[in-house]
């Protein structure tokens, strides 16, 4: 099963400015815009909001 553009590899990251990130998929069909999530931050030691980038 090949892997195709419908669900590509994202990073998030943290809004604290800590240059902090996670590697995620997701699904185009489902959430066509920028995703974010609220993701424990380990640098800040707190749970932050983690925006998608591209």
């Amino acid at each position: 099963m090949a892997r195709n553009e419908l669900r590509p590899i994202i990073k998030l990251r943290s809004t604290a400015g800590t240059g902090y990130t996670y590697v995620t998929r997701k699904n185009r069909r489902n959430d066509p815009d920028r995703l974010i999530l609220r993701k424990y931050d380990p640098v800040a030691g707190t749970h932050v909001t983690f925006r998608e980038e591209r």
